[in-house]
């Protein structure tokens, strides 16, 4: 283990100190052979750190016979753009990173973020990135050790005024907080004007009034976030507008400390069926934060087909984009796209 690994888990000793304590990880009889610190961006209450990265724990302590144990801090030691960084420098062991903001370091799971390619089933839409991965672009993480990818419910439009956003002419009017990346470069071609912050910061934008409409969150981060008071309408799209993808990662020097059989059962209960697990909990949480749309006045309009139309052919640009990144690193980009979409409809089927 590298002195940076060790200096930087020591940066987070304090804030891990109480909790390690009242885990009774420090107790001899308890003692792992590795113990994984699991950051979790997210808002403490929400699924990713309430159930989903906790339960990935369980299965990974109970497939290495509690050889490998985990806690996750109280907090996140560090901000969302800085979940990769965190990882490699030992900071933390485990971490999970939105993809489109590494989009300078990775490129293959952005394929999962071309507008209009995906479905409203992220189960599925994780499965087919996981195998995408496997068959085009298993490597391209190489400073730490790739545990699963995954794509959560398409991202969706909301109007803050009283006023639907159903046309182009809607759109390139308002002042819209976007996702980096995709979104945020498709609604500044449209002419609209765009704040593009991480998700977690929506609501410093939103809740300010800065913006009139958003895209790229879905219903469960509008209610996550808090923005249900701020949403009047939400346009609901015939196809999945866009998708994010995430990547899981661990620190190369804890990866080599764990025996190939415990690496064996750690990507097990990892890769494909984590995300799956992960995909199928954002569609159900999506479902149960919509059911509260009704009682906090938020309606849900069709779109136009129009504007839908519309919608599709000013993102082509998009798709064409990632091809053109993806086969200069190496990866075969229309071979990796054309394998998402024959997977995607064939788990659908």
């Amino acid at each position: 283990m590298t002195d940076t690994h060790y200096r930087g888990k020591a940066c987070v000793s304090g804030l891990l100190a109480a909790v390690v304590i009242g885990l009774g990880f420090m107790t001899t009889s308890a003692v792992a052979d590795t113990r994984l610190i699991v950051n979790c961006f997210w808002p403490p209450q929400h699924h990713m750190c309430s159930k989903l990265l906790p339960g990935w724990i369980e299965q990974v302590e109970a497939a290495t016979e509690g050889r490998v144990r985990g806690i996750i801090p109280p907090k996140s030691v560090a901000p969302p753009p800085e979940q990769l960084a965190s990882v490699e420098k030992g900071i933390v062991d485990v971490s999970v990173q939105f993809n489109g903001l590494i989009g300078n370091r990775v490129s293959g799971p952005l394929v999962a973020m071309t507008p209009f390619i995906g479905n409203f089933n992220a189960g599925n839409m994780s499965r087919a990135l996981w195998q995408t991965n496997r068959k085009y672009f298993p490597d391209e993480f190489d400073t730490v050790q790739l545990l699963s990818q995954w794509v959560i419910s398409p991202g969706q439009l909301f109007s803050l005024t009283d006023t639907p956003v159903n046309s182009i002419e809607d759109l390139s009017s308002r002042k819209i907080w976007a996702l980096p990346g995709p979104l945020a470069n498709i609604t500044k071609e449209l002419g609209s004007g765009v704040v593009s912050t991480p998700a977690v910061k929506a609501n410093e934008i939103i809740s300010r009034g800065v913006v009139d409409a958003s895209l790229g969150l879905d219903q469960e981060a509008i209610r996550a976030f808090q923005l249900l008071p701020y949403a009047k309408s939400m346009t609901r799209f015939s196809t999945a507008v866009y998708t994010t993808s995430f990547s899981m990662f661990i620190n190369q020097d804890t990866w080599a400390e764990i025996s190939e059989a415990d690496q064996a059962a750690i990507m097990a209960v990892s890769g494909e069926s984590f995300a799956e697990t992960v995909g199928s909990a954002w569609d159900a949480a999506n479902a149960s934060a919509e059911k509260l749309f009704t009682e906090t006045g938020i309606s849900v309009v069709d779109a136009d087909p129009a504007f839908e139309q519309a919608l599709i052919d000013a993102s082509t640009f998009v798709g064409k984009g990632w091809i053109t990144k993806a086969d200069a690193a190496g990866i075969d980009g229309q071979g990796a796209m054309d394998f998402y979409k024959s997977k995607l409809e064939e788990l659908s089927e």
